[in-house]
C-alpha cells in the first residue's frame, strides 16, 4: 500500500451547482489545491485530481454527488490506497453553518454522496469531514436547500470555514484523525 492520501471533496460538477451548499465539498478541495499549489486536470477515471510531489492528492469526482462512490472507489484502485487514507469532505445540514466534524468511521448519516462512498468502498471504515451547513429549511425542501446558494451573509463567513477545514486537512494527513478530531471537533 502507498503512503500517499487521497483527499476527496464531494460536489456536484458544472456551472449550474457552483456555489451551492452541496459543494463546500468542492470548495474546500479548491482551497487546498490553492493552499498546495496544486491544479486541478482530468484523471484516468471519472474526476479531475490535483496531485504534486508531495503525498497527498486532491480529487473531485465528475459522477455528480449521488454516484460519487464509483470515481472514489476508482482512484483508490488506481492508486492502491487504504481506506484510512482516504478522507471525504462534504456537506452536512445537520450541523451549524461552519461546524467541522472528523471521523474515522461511520453511517452516511444520510448523504446521498457518502452513502455512495460507503457502497462502493464496501465499508464504512472511511475517514470523513463533514461541513456545517446549517438546516434552515422547511420540511420536504432539503433537496432544494442543499442545491441553494450561500446567502451574502453566509458568504461573509465562507473564506474562514474553507481556511479552518484546510487546516483540519493537513492536521489529518500529518498528525493523524485522533490528532485531528482532537484539535477540529472541539
Amino acid at each position: 500500500m502507498s503512503e500517499k492520501y487521497l483527499i476527496v471533496g464531494l460536489g456536484n460538477p458544472g456551472t449550474r451547482y457552483a456555489g451551492t451548499r452541496h459543494n463546500i465539498g468542492f470548495k474546500v478541495a479548491e482551497s487546498l489545491a490553492e493552499r498546495l499549489h496544486l491544479s486541478f486536470r482530468a484523471g484516468k477515471g471519472d474526476y479531475l485530481i490535483a496531485t504534486g510531489v508531495g503525498e497527498t492528492m486532491l480529487l473531485k469526482p465528475l459522477t455528480y454527488m449521488n454516484n460519487s462512490g464509483m470515481a472514489v472507489r476508482h482512484a483508490v484502485d488506481y492508486f492502491d490506497l487504504a481506506h484510512e487514507r482516504v478522507l471525504i469532505v462534504f456537506d452536512d445540514y445537520q450541523l451549524p453553518l461552519g461546524k467541522l466534524r472528523l471521523r474515522a468511521s461511520g453511517s452516511d448519516g444520510g448523504h446521498n454522496g457518502m452513502a455512495s462512498v460507503i457502497q462502493h468502498l464496501g465499508t464504512p471504515a472511511v475517514p470523513r469531514l463533514r461541513l456545517g451547513i446549517s438546516s434552515e429549511f422547511e420540511k420536504g425542501e432539503m433537496a432544494n436547500y442543499v442545491l441553494s446558494t450561500f446567502s451574502k451573509a453566509e458568504q461573509k463567513l465562507l473564506p474562514e470555514i474553507y481556511d479552518r477545514a484546510v487546516e483540519a486537512v493537513l492536521c489529518f494527513v500529518s498528525q493523524g484523525m485522533q490528532q485531528a478530531m482532537n484539535k477540529f471537533n472541539s
